[in-house]
C-alpha cells in the first residue's frame, strides 16, 4: 500500500465525516427557524371550530359567540320576522343570495339558514368591518317601514333578518354566514360543516 492511497482513504474518511457533522449543524440551525415559522397553540386554537350552546335563545333574540376573532351571531326569529322577510326582495341589493362566497350552499336559500327559524352569520359589516347593532323591532327609529335586522352605525348599511344587506347603503355584500352544522337541536359547531347540514 502506498503512501498515496492512504492519503486518499484518509482524505475520504474526512471528507464524509466533516459532511456529517456539517450536514447535523445545519439541522441544528434550522431547527429554531421551523419552531418560528410554525403557528402556536393559541394561533391554531383561534382557527378552531367552536360549539354554540342556543339552549338559553329565545324567539327574538340574539346572542353572539367568538369564532376566528369574529362575532358570529345566533338569532332565534320569530313567525313575524319570517314573513317580514318574504316581503323585502325588491329593496335588497342581493335578494337570492347570488354571491356564493357569502355562504354555504346549503344556506343559499331565501332564510339563509339550515333551519328557517335560526339565523347564524358573521356580525361584521362587509363595508369597512364596522359590527352592526341588532335592532328586531319593526319601524322604530330607522322609520315605518322598517322591518327588522341590523343598523351598522359607521356609515349607515342596513341589513334584514337575514343579513342581506339593502341596495343604495355603503355595504357591497350581504353578512357572511360561516360553515356550521347542527350536533343537536341546541348546539351548533361553528367553522366546521363536513360539507352537509345535518
Amino acid at each position: 500500500m502506498s503512501q498515496h492511497d492512504v492519503d486518499l482513504k484518509k482524505r475520504r474518511f474526512l471528507t464524509a465525516a466533516a459532511s456529517v457533522v456539517g450536514g447535523a449543524g445545519a439541522v441544528m440551525v434550522a431547527i429554531p427557524f421551523v419552531q418560528y415559522m410554525t403557528p402556536s397553540d393559541r394561533a391554531r386554537a383561534a382557527g378552531a371550530p367552536v360549539e354554540a350552546d342556543i339552549s338559553k335563545l329565545e324567539a327574538g333574540q340574539l346572542i353572539r359567540v367568538k369564532w376566528r376573532g369574529q362575532p358570529v351571531w345566533f338569532v332565534r326569529r320569530t313567525e313575524e320576522m319570517l314573513k317580514n322577510l318574504e316581503t323585502l326582495d325588491p329593496v335588497m341589493l342581493d335578494p337570492d343570495s347570488a354571491v356564493e362566497d357569502q355562504q354555504p350552499s346549503y344556506a343559499q336559500n331565501k332564510y339563509r339558514s339550515i333551519k328557517d327559524e335560526l339565523l347564524v352569520a358573521i356580525g361584521i359589516c362587509t363595508h369597512l368591518g364596522c359590527s352592526p347593532t341588532f335592532k328586531p323591532e319593526v319601524g322604530g327609529d330607522l322609520g315605518p317601514d322598517w322591518k327588522g335586522g341590523f343598523f351598522c352605525p359607521c356609515h349607515g348599511s342596513i341589513f334584514d333578518l337575514a343579513g342581506r344587506v339593502y341596495a343604495g347603503v355603503p355595504a357591497p355584500l350581504n353578512l357572511k354566514i360561516p360553515p356550521h352544522r347542527y350536533l343537536s337541536d341546541t348546539v351548533i359547531m361553528i367553522g366546521e360543516d363536513e360539507g352537509a347540514a345535518s
